[in-house]
């Protein structure tokens, strides 16, 4: 679907990949593009970017809840526990997205996010650094814009880190698209009804480092 702005029954402008799906409408408007500090959510998201590689975006929405109950929640450090049996566990819920490289990859990246706590105190501090500054941000997110917005230097520098720390299945268009959903950056388009909110809830957040 090209990229543009929809106008949905309750007379709201969107952004128009979120197209008609209630599930997918209350995603674009409550979360993609909101800022977000808690730690298992921040590793939830990275995590599901990666299992998202090859499939559509509203495909791992609707798995999230089984997700989030497979994997403890996401609490990073119960996985990074995970053994084999918990890899087989995994492999045969047909609730969740069943593939072994990615399973794995998730808890190796559990591991590697006990690190970055170790190091950082909390995994927001961390990933928060990688905020570009507003100068280098485009002044309108028209759709030829973001069209062009795959990757950015910033997620190239954070994809590059983490591959560095021994995270895997984030490429530099994953991260970006994980730097948009958790609020990093506000990509909604200009007009949007959601990206309005999502930039008033980042003009008060408190960067956490």
């Amino acid at each position: 679907m090209p990229l543009s702005l929809i106008e949905h029954a309750d007379g709201q402008l969107r952004c128009s990949w979120c197209g008609n799906f209630t599930d997918y409408i209350q995603y674009h408007d409550q979360q993609w593009g909101v800022p977000v500090i808690d730690d298992r959510r921040l590793f939830e998201k990275i995590v599901l970017e990666g299992f998202q590689s090859g499939l559509s975006w509203l495909t791992i929405l609707r798995k999230r809840e089984a997700f989030r109950e497979a994997f403890a929640g996401f609490d990073f450090e119960k996985i990074a526990c995970f053994g084999q049996t918990d890899v087989t566990r995994l492999l045969s819920n047909v609730k969740i997205v069943r593939h072994r490289g990615k399973i794995n990859s998730a808890i190796n990246n559990a591991k590697q996010a006990c690190e970055l706590l170790n190091q950082y105190g909390s995994l927001a501090a961390y990933f928060w650094r990688y905020e570009p500054e507003k100068q280098k941000r485009p002044k309108k997110i028209t759709p030829e814009v973001l069209a062009g917005l795959t990757q950015t230097a910033e997620s190239v520098a954070l994809s590059k880190d983490l591959k560095k720390r021994g995270f895997s299945f984030v490429g530099p268009t994953t991260v970006y698209a994980f730097m948009q959903s958790v609020g990093i950056v506000n990509d909604h388009l200009e007009g949007c009804h959601a990206g309005q909110r999502a930039q008033a809830a980042r003009s008060v957040f408190k960067r956490p480092f």
